[in-house]
């Protein structure tokens, strides 16, 4: 008999506890939204705004190096080289005022003493430079950088390194797309002041974020930013952080 009653008297006492917290939770609610609209409260919302683009310029290098004991002999080796690279892409419809040629790098190597230290005595010389195609002919100029190797058939030690790829009109894009990361952020907010009975006043501010230049189809994002410039195709996301009045 006593345990049936205390049975009865702690679920009482639980029956009181939860009910003081369904109460206590109401007045948190009810209060929070009388906050929320009559307390003048400002609503900050991130929008974004994507475009697929494709690179509109190239910038393609490659290295190629000659060798020597005498530094007259690899300096001439290395002009016939610059001559054969030259001619090449010229031949293959590269505008002559789209090629540049670095400066010339030389090396002296020494020789390696027997121990493995390197002596005062000069073993040979080693120099090389850089070629540098940049064009809006992205598709020509990429065929070119796959198939230029075939230099190496004539004797010209040559490395080609992958093409860089870039969208020249980044900066007229900009504009653009901050106004279509605006609108984004005004429905969202829209959205959220009405699911909150409440109406969405005025843009206090609207602050850009960092562009996201990525690979198409790439879900990369970073803090400070993106600007992929080994793929051909590439998608801009653009992010605006806006401040709206809530009435």
């Amino acid at each position: 008999m006593n345990e049936l009653k205390s049975r009865i008297t702690a679920n009482i006492v639980i029956a009181v506890i939860v009910a003081a917290a369904i109460i206590a939770a109401s007045f948190i609610l009810v209060g929070g939204v009388k906050a929320f609209k009559e307390g003048g409260n400002r609503l900050i919302v991130t929008g974004s705004a994507k475009k697929e683009i494709t690179s509109d310029l190239i910038v393609w290098t490659a290295n190629f190096s000659a060798s020597s004991p005498d530094l007259r002999e690899a300096y001439t080796a290395l002009e016939s080289e610059k001559q054969a690279v030259y001619d090449y892409l010229v031949k293959n419809g590269v505008d002559k005022g789209e090629i540049y040629f670095s400066s010339i790098n030389t090396y002296a190597v020494n020789t390696i003493l027997p121990n493995g230290m390197y002596s005062q005595e000069i073993d040979h010389y080693e120099l090389n430079q850089t070629v540098t195609v940049s064009s809006h002919e992205v598709d020509k100029i990429t065929e070119i950088s796959r198939n230029i190797t075939e230099l190496i058939n004539e004797g010209v030690y040559l490395t080609s390194n992958p093409p860089q790829y870039m969208y020249t009109k980044i900066a007229d894009l900009k504009v653009e797309m901050l106004a279509e990361a605006t609108k984004d952020a005004t429905k969202r907010a829209e959205m959220i002041a009405e699911n909150a009975g409440s109406k969405l006043g005025k843009l206090r501010y609207a602050d850009m974020g960092v562009f996201q230049i990525t690979p198409r189809y790439s879900n990369e994002v970073s803090d400070y930013g993106i600007n992929d410039t080994y793929s051909l195709e590439k998608e801009i996301t653009a992010i605006v952080h806006c401040q709206f009045d809530i009435e």
